[in-house]
């Protein structure tokens, strides 16, 4: 399964309709909480999301509204007994704060968190998800976005197959080899199957344009982006480091995104619609704007 659980969409503060931050990203067996804010474990709650599915943190920055749900998060880690170790990307200049964070109450500590500050942009990881990079973004702190990219693969034509006569145990045996031999003759790879372009996935938080946010989005097939203002606003945008909701549609569509969700909004805007509106002017792509709770799907392989 892969898909994005919106836990939180509101900027800077909570409000009646909107928590705080907070994204979970279920991607095969990893997932990956990106920014939880205060009240992020009771969405978790709400959103059937358990702490034992967290395979993965990673913050963006440290403003609160991004990070004040870690020391919850982290704690129930250790109260549910999760024996996976959860790695924990943040900016490095930032240390302090998430120590803080990691230890601001007493608690029993059993859960194992691998702590990787990210000190330049750059590949993080490598896994069974694929690659996790991070990008540096434009904001009065310190941030990073984050790039989940699967890599390129083969998807296996089954009449190719039974042409050939390739079946059973012999088509795992090719697909690791790359060549067998049947009846004979050398059966390539290339001559069952055709080029699967792997997955990507996008997480852009508070930021102005700059260079990492098109080299996030590039080619991302959900690319989720902070909208925080609309363009009525953008010299407010540009003062505090944000991004408008036509900025990130323009992002989405020279970038070649497929689905585009809309968050992080200033609780001075009541109707959603207008935001939808905005993006949909620059981007004919299918567009969320997402609210707490929602659930979006990465769109299914081309």
């Amino acid at each position: 399964m892969r898909e994005l659980v919106v836990l939180g969409t509101g900027s800077q503060v909570a409000s009646r309709e909107r928590s705080q931050n907070g994204y979970f990203l279920r991607w095969d067996s990893d997932g990956f909480l990106f920014d939880p804010g205060e009240g992020t474990q009771r969405q978790m709650l709400y959103a059937g999301v358990s702490a034992g599915a967290i395979t993965r943190l990673c913050v963006t920055h440290f403003h609160g509204d991004h990070c004040l749900g870690v020391p919850g998060v982290i704690q129930r880690l250790s109260l549910d007994d999760v024996q996976h170790p959860v790695h924990a990307h943040y900016p490095a200049s930032g240390q302090e704060y998430f120590t803080r964070l990691r230890y601001a109450a007493s608690f029993f500590e059993r859960a194992e968190v691998r702590e990787e500050p990210v000190e330049e942009e750059g590949l993080l990881s490598v896994g069974p998800f694929g690659q996790l990079w991070a990008r540096r973004l434009e904001h009065p702190v310190e941030s990073f976005g984050y790039q989940l990219v699967e890599p390129d693969g083969r998807r296996m034509l089954p009449d190719r197959l039974a042409q050939y006569g390739v079946a059973g145990p012999a088509v795992g045996r090719l697909q690791q080899a790359g060549s067998l031999e049947v009846d004979g003759r050398t059966v390539t790879i290339e001559q069952v199957s055709e080029p699967r372009p792997g997955q990507r996935f996008a997480f852009v938080m508070d930021t102005r344009l700059c260079d990492g946010v098109f080299r996030l989005a590039d080619g991302a097939d959900l690319l989720v982006i902070e909208s925080t203002y609309l363009s009525s606003e953008r010299e407010l945008a540009k003062r505090f480091g944000h991004l408008t909701a036509r900025q990130a549609a323009r992002v989405a569509q020279e970038c070649g995104v497929r689905k585009l969700v809309l968050t992080h909004f200033s609780q001075r805007y009541t109707e959603p619609e207008r935001f939808h509106e905005e993006a949909a002017a620059e981007f004919d792509g299918e567009i969320v704007v997402a609210e707490d709770l929602t659930r979006v799907s990465v769109p299914t392989r081309r």
